[in-house]
């Protein structure tokens, strides 16, 4: 596949994973920043190589090898990210986009070497699964902060925003993954939290809370 084709069917699986419905052209040429009309070009290709189902008006969906070839991209991305953070001091707000370009390499001797080198890690720095080599994902038991009471206690495990903006702003917080992080108070008004960080406290917003995840 090229690059662009790739991006596409990652696109497709990530947008595929907030609904069992198929995606909409509109949706994925948000996504992309691109037109619906680039979308259904792209989405003929693709259905040509039986990498998605593709109806007129009705969506795209991923076939059992598109969801194969989005999960290997995905792995590679997350390993790249791994490593960018645990071997070269990257900061977990640095890192995706190098990992962007770095998940087209095709060998996939290299990333198995990279998996094993870094030690078969389960998750990436921001807390999301790494697909297995055959496809498996292991997901967290996890809830997001905004869903859980005060006096609650839990590690940071992830994170549902991973925007540079947003984990520059969580680091200010002391927030990261695997910190310890407890609800010490609510505010009824609206819904912003009173939170414990390690030996400090800080007041977060709504917005806020439903963006970092507790396990």
């Amino acid at each position: 596949m090229t690059r662009s084709e790739e991006n596409y069917i990652k696109a497709v699986y990530h947008l595929g994973e907030m609904t069992e419905a198929p995606v909409s052209t509109n949706a994925i040429a948000e996504q992309m920043e691109t037109k619906p009309s680039s979308v259904t070009d792209m989405a003929k290709k693709l259905a040509e190589k039986g990498l998605i189902d593709y109806v007129k008006y009705q969506g795209i969906s991923l076939t059992d090898l598109g969801v194969k070839m989005a999960l290997s991209i995905i792995r590679k991305h997350r390993l790249w990210e791994t490593f960018l953070v645990e071997k070269l001091d990257f900061s977990w707000y640095e890192v995706h986009e190098v990992a962007e370009q770095l998940e087209h390499i095709k060998s996939e001797q290299l990333i198995d070497r990279l998996d094993e080198h870094l030690g078969f890690p389960k998750y990436d720095p921001h807390g999301d699964p790494i697909p297995g080599k055959n496809g498996e994902v292991q997901e967290h038991k996890k809830a997001l902060l905004s869903e859980l009471p005060v006096g609650a206690e839990g590690i940071c495990v992830g994170v549902k925003d991973s925007s540079s903006a947003f984990l520059q702003y969580l680091d200010k917080l002391g927030v990261a993954i695997g910190k310890p992080v407890s609800i010490v108070g609510k505010e009824v008004f609206d819904g912003s939290l009173h939170l414990k960080i390690g030996e400090k406290e800080h007041t977060v917003s709504h917005q806020i809370a439903t963006n970092i995840y507790l396990k």
